[in-house]
C-alpha cells in the first residue's frame, strides 16, 4: 500500500505537465491491471474457502465486510484459470518458417490468434510475436507463450530436455516422439503411422522454468503444426480443470488433437496423459 501511495506522490510531484501526463497514464495502466489481478485473486480464495467448509458468515468476518457484500464479489472479476496465462499482458510466440520469404505456417498462425482470443475472454490484454528462424528466444519475460518444438528452436530444446516428466525425442525410424520417463510410455503422432496414417496429430503442454530462474514460461510444441492447435483448442475447452491440478506450478502433459485434413481445423482434443508435476505437491 505504501509503495502504491508513493507512486502516487511521485507523479503528484512532478512540475513538467509533459512528463506527468504521461506519467499517470501509465500508473492508472498498472493500477487498473492490479485492481483486475486482485479481484481474480479474492474471488479465487472466496471459492476455495466456501469449497473448503466455510460459511458465507466466516467468509464475510474473515473479510470484514457483509455476507450480501461477500455474495456480491465472490462472481466479481474473471476466473480463477486467467492466472493459467498470465497475470497482465500475454505474450504469443510463434515459429518463422524457412523458405523463399520466411512465412509462418497457417496452423501456427491460427494457434497464436486462438490463444490471443482466449486471454482476451479472461481479461488479458495481449499481443503475437514471432520467432526468427535461428530459433533464438529470450525465455526470460513474463506471461510468456512459446509455440515452438525442439525441431524449430535450440533454446526449445534445451528448456524441454529439462523437463523432468516427459522427454521429446526421435526414435530410431526417424520419427518423432514424446516419452513419459517415468513409464516409458511412447506417445507418436497417428499422422506419421507408416501402415494407417490418420488425421491425429500429438503434442507437448507445459510450464517450465525460466533460465533465468524468476518465472516460468508456458511451452506448446506440437509434433506438427496441427497439434499445437490442438493444445490451443484442448486449452479453449478445459483450461480450468488444468488449472485445479497445476495452478501456476511447473507441469507438463501430452495433448492429442483431431482435424479435418484438408483445412486442418480441430474437431476434437483431449489429453493422452495426466497432468504430470515437476516436483512433489
Amino acid at each position: 500500500m505504501f509503495e502504491v501511495i508513493d507512486e502516487v506522490r511521485r507523479v503528484a510531484a512532478m512540475q513538467d505537465h509533459a512528463l506527468r501526463v504521461k506519467a499517470a497514464v501509465e500508473l492508472m495502466g498498472d493500477l487498473q491491471a492490479a485492481v483486475v489481478e486482485t479481484s481474480r485473486m479474492r474471488k479465487e480464495s472466496i471459492a476455495w474457502l466456501r469449497d473448503h467448509g466455510h460459511s458465507m458468515a466466516d467468509v464475510a468476518k474473515l473479510m470484514g465486510v457483509s455476507r450480501a457484500r461477500v455474495a456480491q464479489l465472490k462472481d466479481a472479476g474473471p476466473p480463477p484459470e486467467r492466472a493459467f496465462l498470465g497475470t497482465e499482458h500475454v505474450q504469443v510466440l510463434v515459429p518463422m518458417r524457412p523458405g523463399e520469404r520466411d512465412y509462418v505456417a497457417l496452423e501456427d498462425s491460427s494457434t497464436g490468434q486462438k490463444l490471443l482470443a482466449l486471454a482476451h475472454q479472461l481479461q488479458l490484454e495481449g499481443d503475437l510475436g514471432y520467432i526468427p528462424t535461428t530459433g533464438e528466444i529470450d525465455l526470460n519475460h513474463d506471461d510468456l507463450i512459446v509455440v515452438c518444438g525442439p525441431k524449430t528452436s535450440p533454446v526449445t530444446a534445451e528448456a524441454l530436455a529439462r523437463d523432468p516428466r516427459l522427454s521429446f525425442e526421435t526414435l530410431p525410424d526417424g520419427r518423432w516422439a514424446l516419452i513419459e520417463r517415468d513409464s516409458g510410455t511412447v506417445h507418436t503422432s497417428p499422422s506419421d503411422d507408416p501402415d494407417d496414417p490418420a488425421p491425429t496429430d500429438i503434442a507437448y503442454l507445459g510450464r517450465l522454468p525460466r533460465p533465468d530462474g524468476q518465472g516460468t514460461f508456458l511451452l506448446i510444441a506440437g509434433i506438427h503444426a496441427v497439434g499445437s492447435l490442438g493444445v490451443a483448442h484442448f486449452l479453449a475447452e478445459n483450461m480450468a480443470d488444468v488449472y485445479k491440478q497445476a495452478g501456476t506450478k511447473p507441469f507438463s502433459t501430452v495433448i492429442t488433437a483431431d482435424y479435418e485434413p484438408g483445412a486442418k481445423t480441430i474437431t476434437s482434443s483431449r489429453a493422452l496423459s495426466g497432468i504430470l508435476l515437476h516436483e512433489a505437491p
